[in-house]
């Protein structure tokens, strides 16, 4: 004890110098660790070096330099992605908000306008339309779950409103084309009030996020012929909003039934039986017997016309057409039903 009390600065200073060498000791193992595993990473980095300079292609030497021509190709792909982006805006929303934010006021009164210019459009291009659903509502073009409200769930509005401007553009393309008819336009349940709507209007899809774009899908289906659906394919590719066809599936329309026209039965005509033959009055005179027996009148020159006989109309047949020769039929169109699915590009902000 008295050892220690005498050396007690030199006991705490050993003690301490014990621990650092420890602490140093394992900082110098960990560096050591870490040193062997950045080693192997340099290895392995080293032997795929030597691994590219051994493939064909080379990345280059000399004036051969395909790593600067890899970065030269990436420059002109971005450039093009850029350019590219001009064609695939997104369709301005219905209504645009004059204060920077929508209200249900607002967008109640543009979905009604908007639906009532889509079948006008419709009229005025003889497409005709689904009929009225039961309630005696004509067709909402999907949106029928909204149109009798005044008020939206919450978060709903923005959505909706751009649905609705991308629905506006697929019917115009549809009404240029002059289809037949439409059968149903659907798109993605985005708000709450869809559980409550019809369910033929909505697709069970969702929109898909990718590093370029977001894709909203939707579905029409449409009677026409070839011409008008050549006429729809090139409408959607020079659209102004990003339509892009996805899938096309066509089949012949079924056809409408055969009205029965009632068969032609001829009426036999009434033909009266003739007069009864009188037996001659033995009273009469010679002169009066002569002139009945041969037709003669009283103080008439000549024979009395014989009363005319009823005819009985016959039934006759309507001529056939008269072929206008020329070269035989070939193809006989018929109309197709069409369903298209479509995708909605929304370019997101470039990094």
């Amino acid at each position: 004890m008295d050892w220690i009390k005498r050396n007690l600065y030199f006991l705490i200073g050993s003690f301490v110098a014990l621990v650092l060498m420890g602490l140093a000791g394992w900082y110098l193992y960990s560096k050591w660790q870490l040193n062997n595993v950045i080693l192997s990473k340099l290895d392995e980095q080293y032997t795929e070096l030597k691994r590219l300079n051994q493939n064909t292609p080379h990345p280059g030497s000399g004036q051969v330099d395909n790593i600067k021509a890899a970065k030269d190709q990436q420059q002109q792909l971005r450039a093009f992605v850029q350019k590219a982006r001009e064609y695939f805006q997104a369709c301005p929303p219905i209504p645009v908000p004059e204060s920077g934010k929508l209200t249900s006021q607002e967008f109640s009164s543009a979905l009604s306008r908007a639906i009532d210019q889509m079948q006008r459009d419709a009229a005025k291009a003889s497409v005709a339309l689904p009929p009225k659903d039961s309630s005696g509502q004509t067709y909402s073009f999907s949106f029928a779950a909204q149109r009798e409200r005044l008020a939206y769930a919450p978060g709903s509005l923005e959505p909706l409103s751009g649905q609705l401007a991308e629905v506006k553009a697929i019917c115009s393309v549809l009404c240029q084309a002059k289809i037949n008819s439409l059968d149903y336009i659907r798109r993605e349940r985005v708000s709450d009030d869809d559980l409550k709507g019809p369910q033929t209007d909505y697709l069970p899809e969702k929109s898909v996020t990718n590093e370029l774009a977001v894709l909203s899908p939707y579905e029409v289906s449409f009677r026409s012929f070839s011409p008008e659906l050549a006429a729809v394919l090139a409408g959607f590719a020079a659209a102004p909003c990003g339509l892009m066809v996805k899938t096309i599936n066509v089949e012949s329309a079924p056809a409408a039934p055969a009205v029965e026209e009632p068969p032609v039965i001829a009426t036999p005509g009434y033909a009266p039986p003739p007069p009864p033959i009188r037996a001659p009055d033995r009273q009469q005179s010679a002169a009066e017997r002569f002139a009945q027996r041969y037709g003669i009148r009283p103080g008439g020159p000549g024979p009395r016309p014989p009363p005319p006989q009823p005819q009985q109309p016959a039934y006759v047949p309507p001529p056939a057409p008269a072929s206008r020769g020329g070269l035989p039929i070939a193809l006989d169109e018929k109309q197709l039903k069409v369903t298209l699915m479509l995708n909605a590009v929304k370019l997101v902000s470039p990094k």
